[in-house]
């Protein structure tokens, strides 16, 4: 296994242990936990860019870094949600939009078409791991959770939609 192979299962890993922090629920926990979501997110960026500057690309890496990156921001907001601190709908359009996104990347794929990240996604992605980053450095500040929880939607809702019409045609032709 490669080691860019190796950061995403790392980050896999690392996801039990980041819920298990919060729902240990020690003094610190929430800092401690906020430490491994950084470092888990770190590793997608250091993975990707070992991946391409040494031609590393995978089957594995292509189905499991995407699954990572989405099964760790999904275990934060569930923790949110849980917490009281992001409503139940704006996490499910997170899901809906991820969920709506790899379908349309699994069409186009079986018509010979890759769909890469657009520019709206790389903002989505990083505004959403910015906002989380933000709730767990500053619990109990209702407004910047409103904040967050707004700023995560928008790009969210707006990503997902520029990435149908800019690929209407794969749905045209499906």
């Amino acid at each position: 296994m490669n080691l860019p192979n190796k950061l995403t299962l790392m980050r896999i890993i690392l996801i039990p242990v980041f819920m298990a922090i919060l729902y240990w629920g020690f003094p610190g926990s929430n800092y401690a936990a906020l430490v491994i979501f950084i470092a888990a997110s770190l590793t997608d960026m250091l993975d990707g860019k070992i991946a391409r500057k040494r031609n590393l690309v995978t089957d594995f890496g292509k189905f499991a870094d995407p699954l990572a990156d989405k099964m760790l921001v999904t275990a934060a907001m569930l923790w949110f949600v849980e917490a009281g601190r992001m409503p139940a709908w704006a996490l499910l359009i997170v899901v809906c939009r991820e969920f709506a996104v790899s379908g349309l990347r699994m069409i186009a794929a079986d018509k010979g078409k890759v769909i890469a990240a657009g520019w709206s996604g790389k903002v989505k992605t990083a505004s959403t791991m910015v906002c989380i980053i933000l709730m767990f450095l500053f619990p109990g500040i209702a407004l910047l959770d409103g904040f967050c929880v707004g700023v995560i939607t928008v790009t969210t809702l707006y990503s997902g939609v520029e990435y149908f019409v800019k690929n209407r045609d794969v749905i045209a032709s499906a």
